[in-house]
C-alpha cells in the first residue's frame, strides 16, 4: 500500500506540523513501509484465536509485603547545602520577587 505525498502533507497539516518536501519524501517511504507491515496482519487467520486480556497468561502475580530498611536520612542530608530538620531547603522560585 503506497501513500502519496499529498496525503503526507494532509497528515502533517492535521498534526499541525510544517514539513519540507525532503521530509515529506522520507515520511512517504516510512509510512508506506509501516502500512505494508500492518497489511500483513490482515492476512493472519485469527478466527480460532481466543482474545487475550493479559500478555502474561499466569494472571496477576502477587507477593507478600516485606518490611525493608529505610535510607539513612542523615547520610543523604549531609550532602545538601541547606536543610531544615529532615527536609531539604530550596530557594523560593514562585512569587515573592520584584521581577515581572
Amino acid at each position: 500500500m503506497a501513500i502519496s505525498k499529498k496525503e503526507i502533507f494532509k497528515i502533517a497539516k492535521l498534526a499541525r506540523l510544517k514539513i519540507s518536501e525532503e521530509e515529506a519524501e522520507g515520511f512517504k517511504g516510512d509510512l508506506t513501509s509501516i502500512l505494508s507491515y500492518v497489511a500483513q496482519l490482515n492476512e493472519l487467520e485469527i478466527a480460532e484465536t481466543e482474545p487475550m486480556t493479559h500478555v502474561n497468561f499466569e494472571g496477576t502475580v502477587f507477593r507478600d509485603d516485606q518490611v525493608l530498611s529505610s535510607v539513612d536520612i542523615e547520610k543523604y542530608l549531609s550532602n545538601a547545602p541547606d536543610t531544615s530538620g529532615h527536609f531539604l531547603r530550596v530557594p523560593l522560585i514562585v512569587g515573592g520577587g520584584d521581577e515581572s
